[in-house]
């Protein structure tokens, strides 16, 4: 499936225990402004599914957004948007919040699949990047990284910005996908591997 991934909005939660059931799940994780909303929206080629905001920190509750169902795929397979990480403009109490609704829904979801690991392929991997790497492999969840934003890395910087990411990150170049929301640069490969993590297989 290259062509637009068939999402619809289906709920918000507080708490992951607040959230219906579910077939499988993929998660939508990375920093404030590492642009999640915008490739949510790209994915499914669509200006007004994830909201976007210049004010990084838009996103405060676990969002669902669900493939739609098929004559051989059942409901319930979602994509779901989880608040970011980083240079949020909120509280201390309310970032407490975020972080115990995220580090809540990504160690106990028995339904999440793998999770999306959004980094910032214009500026490189940060420390609070870093570190969730470390604390997903610590807990055993598994992860893809999207480096995000890459039509902004000049040509001549490509390459090099690409093998640093990949050394700070401890990964092999095929563990990557090099994506651009605004530009459609490796939009229609994420929706394959999207497609293929949300659909059962026997």
């Amino acid at each position: 499936m290259s062509g637009p991934l068939p999402l619809r909005f289906l709920c918000s939660a507080s708490k992951a225990e607040q959230l219906p059931a579910s077939e499988i799940e993929v998660a939508v994780v990375g920093r404030s402004n590492v642009g999640k909303s915008s490739l949510l929206n790209a994915l499914a080629n669509r200006k007004d599914l994830a909201r976007t905001s210049k004010t990084p920190g838009a996103t405060r509750l676990i969002n669902v957004f669900e493939l739609r169902p098929t004559d051989t795929a059942p409901a319930g397979r979602w994509l779901v948007d989880l608040p970011g990480y980083g240079y949020a403009k909120v509280s201390e109490n309310e970032r407490r919040r975020w972080q115990s609704m995220i580090e809540g829904y990504l160690i106990d979801r028995e339904t999440l699949h793998s999770v999306l690991l959004l980094v910032d392929g214009e500026i490189g991997p940060t420390k609070a990047d870093l570190q969730t790497v470390e604390w997903l492999r610590h807990i055993g969840r598994d992860f893809r990284v999207v480096a995000t934003k890459v039509d902004k890395v000049g040509p001549s910087r490509r390459e090099t910005r690409r093998r640093d990411l990949l050394a700070k990150l401890e990964l092999a170049r095929a563990d990557v996908s090099w994506v651009s929301a605004n530009a459609g640069i490796g939009i229609a490969e994420l929706r394959v591997l999207v497609a293929g993590r949300l659909t059962p297989t026997d």
